[in-house]
């Protein structure tokens, strides 16, 4: 409260006395002003804590709070969460002195008011946070004093000062701790984390603790199927989808979920290895999602699309395209599952592929096809996407299951998958980089394959398509002069660099 004339009160001179001399002032309002600023540097920090500052400070939010007097309390919080940042002496001050119950006293007040005080909500959850980084023992402290009262009172309130600090303290004692992940992702704990999608969904959020939070929970650990399922609970508002089905729809906070989990596994590809239970369940989302999603209408936009049956389809698919990506970029170690043939497995091939042969092909292609007397190009289409990109996100997820996977590319051979595969190497307003994505997955689909490739051959050669992009693959088609038949050759001095 600089620059601001704040009212005066009589103290203990155990407490004032000591704020005087170590800010070297003549009023609490100076010495606190002097003591906030101080404390933002590790050295100031180091300073006060030599002179054993915090016990002092705890006793003042204490006295301020009985006075309630929210001005000078703000003041002191402010450095007391200071004092707590990255400084051990002041974290392990802060338990000994019981700072926990002071704070917790102080943040149940606030959080408890007719309207919260979202300003002493935010402080005292940023001291907590602060000082839950100072290890598993600090950690446990506050895990048992807040779970799961305090933590579900806090994740209600729908405000963005609330959201972050708190989910820095659960991921910060969730992290490297299976118990409490565990703890959380189950009955009461579960409906701390819904509270906080719901909180986040409306309100946004400004720091990535949130993000850092459910990649913990949902991408390193198994425990997105109970978070999902969860947030259906008592919410099953749907805008867009096909409640005549009889199927239970979805909300909008499970697709919500859904956008921020493909994030995240979008930005951490390399670094997290999403979990068996994980991806079966996206699967039979998407599968769920397919049969609720009206694909009679035109796109008008791409995700999110304000359907949240639509945005679940979407962001499912999504997620499923990069978990099979992931299968591409690694080894598989010893022993371990390779989580595309799970997919796969459980019908994941049935579903992509049974989708584009029923969606109307590319514009371009349409064009091509409405005076065409070709038969086998006029494949009948009753569905349309129903967002901009479904189609491109289909194309890769094919793409992605057929890298080095020859039984993936024998059965879309023998489901007539090429075919509608070359008629996605075009551009496509409707769907952008549509035709990067279909020569990815022509090139997988035809690698090491030499049956593909005599089939992609033969339709160049009867004229069924025409591929320049074939080039793009470093390939080409010649007729052996001792067999007549048509094959696809490497253009010598030609690269294949897959498009990312």
């Amino acid at each position: 409260m600089a620059g601001e004339s704040l009212p005066e009160f009589n103290y203990p001179k155990d407490v004032l006395q000591p704020l005087l001399s170590a800010s070297n002032s003549s009023s609490l309002q100076q010495a606190l002003e002097i003591l906030i600023k101080n404390s933002r540097a590790a050295v100031g920090r180091a300073e006060l804590a030599s002179k054993n500052i915090l016990p002092t400070v705890l006793k003042l939010v204490e006295s301020l709070h009985h006075a309630s007097s929210q001005e000078y309390l703000m003041q002191a919080m402010k450095l007391l969460r200071n004092l707590c940042a990255g400084e051990v002496a002041n974290q392990n001050s802060f338990v000994e002195h019981n700072g926990i119950e002071t704070v917790l006293t102080v943040l149940r007040s606030a959080a408890l008011l007719s309207d919260p005080d979202f300003g002493i909500i935010h402080l005292s959850l940023q001291v907590l946070a602060n000082v839950s980084l100072a290890g598993s023992e600090l950690q446990e402290a506050i895990w048992h004093k807040l779970f799961p009262n305090e933590f579900f009172i806090l994740a209600s309130i729908h405000s963005l000062e609330t959201s972050d600090p708190l989910c820095m303290i659960l991921y910060t004692c969730c992290d490297g701790k299976p118990g409490l992940a565990i703890e959380l992702c189950r009955d009461p704990g579960l409906p701390i984390v819904a509270g906080i999608i719901q909180t986040v969904a409306s309100v946004g959020s400004r720091e990535n603790w949130f993000k850092l939070l459910l990649s913990r929970l949902c991408l390193e650990d198994i425990h997105f199927p109970a978070l999902f399922f969860k947030l259906c609970e008592g919410n099953a508002s749907e805008d867009g989808g096909n409640t005549a089905l009889g199927d239970k729809v979805f909300s909008s906070e499970q697709a919500f979920l859904l956008q921020i989990i493909s994030e995240i596994l979008n930005e951490r590809l390399n670094e997290v290895r999403v979990p068996n239970e994980t991806a079966l369940c996206v699967l039979g989302i998407f599968k769920r999602s397919v049969s609720i999603v009206d694909f009679g209408a035109r796109a008008k936009s791409g995700l999110p699309t304000g359907s949240t049956s639509v945005d679940v389809m979407g962001y499912s698919l999504i997620i499923l395209r990069d978990i099979c990506a992931q299968e591409g970029l690694r080894e598989l170690k010893k022993d371990s599952v390779d989580v595309v043939d799970l997919l796969l497995s459980d019908d994941l091939t049935d579903v992509i592929l049974s989708l584009p042969h029923d969606l109307e092909p590319p514009a371009i292609i349409r064009k091509t096809l409405k005076d065409s007397e070709n038969q086998e190009l006029n494949l009948g289409s009753t569905k349309l996407c129903p967002y901009k990109g479904f189609q491109r996100d289909l194309v890769a997820i094919i793409g992605n299951c057929a890298y080095r996977r020859k039984n993936v590319q024998d059965e879309i051979s023998q489901k007539s998958g090429i075919l509608r595969l070359l008629q996605q190497c075009v551009t496509d307003d409707d769907n952008p980089y549509l035709r990067e994505w279909g020569i990815w997955s022509l090139r997988n689909l035809l690698e090491g394959n030499a049956e593909n490739q005599q089939i992609v051959a033969d339709l160049q050669l009867q004229g069924s398509v025409d591929m320049p992009e074939l080039a793009r693959l470093g390939l080409k088609v010649e007729v052996d002069q001792n067999t007549h038949c048509a094959k696809l050759v490497n253009i010598p001095g030609s690269y294949t660099k897959p498009v990312e």
